[in-house]
């Protein structure tokens, strides 16, 4: 299913529509669909160079506000959004997540984890569902969501249309481990961010 899944993504991002299914991709990725827009940003790219910004840009935006769509799904919707935690096997580190914050200490592990998952192969549908949920404050969530996805799609995008076919090399062997690292090195520029817009 998976592999289907990938592959129809693929064959959209060669479409004369693109860019459209580009962003109902992103948008449904960052609720419940299992494949990242990356997939269709990189042959977007390549096809079209001098539109590497416009194609982030599309990325970014929808993925946000299929972000915004699944915090709702989670505030709303508690056992959809429990169902869809439970598939990729999260409850646990949800029912964990809760008993912290009621404790005030899971405020700053949240934060971090939201801007990992925004960035990095972590399943981001999970935690914009879970935002939801534990009733994560919405604006905060917003900003986290812009920075992570941004940043991503950004350097995806910007890469792509710097180093051609030897970046897709690159990420198709080390991508995951890429921009796991990435992420974490960026943790505490996110941080300082937060604290100052606290």
């Amino acid at each position: 299913m998976y592999k289907k899944l990938y592959l129809k993504s693929l064959e959209l991002a060669a479409h004369k529509s693109s860019e459209s299914y580009l962003a109902i991709v992103s948008f449904i990725e960052s609720s419940f669909f299992p494949i990242p827009p990356d997939v269709m940003i990189v042959p977007m790219v390549l096809a079209k160079k001098e539109r590497f910004i416009r194609i982030f840009l599309n990325a970014t935006i929808f993925s946000v506000l299929g972000g915004i769509a699944g915090y709702f799904i989670g505030f709303i919707f508690s056992d959809i959004a429990m169902s869809v935690v439970d598939f990729y096997d999260y409850e646990n580190k949800v029912t964990n997540l809760k008993i912290k914050l009621t404790e005030g200490s899971g405020i700053y592990i949240w934060l971090v984890t939201l801007f990992l998952a925004g960035f990095t192969p972590l399943p981001f549908k999970v935690f914009t569902i879970t935002s939801g949920l534990i009733g994560f404050n919405l604006l905060i969530f917003i900003i986290i969501c812009i920075i992570s996805r941004g940043l991503r799609f950004f350097l995806v995008s910007f890469l792509t249309f710097k180093f051609g076919e030897s970046f897709v090399e690159f990420i198709e062997k080390k991508g995951a481990l890429w921009s796991t690292i990435v992420g974490l090195l960026l943790v505490p520029v996110f941080l300082l961010i937060y604290f100052i817009i606290k």
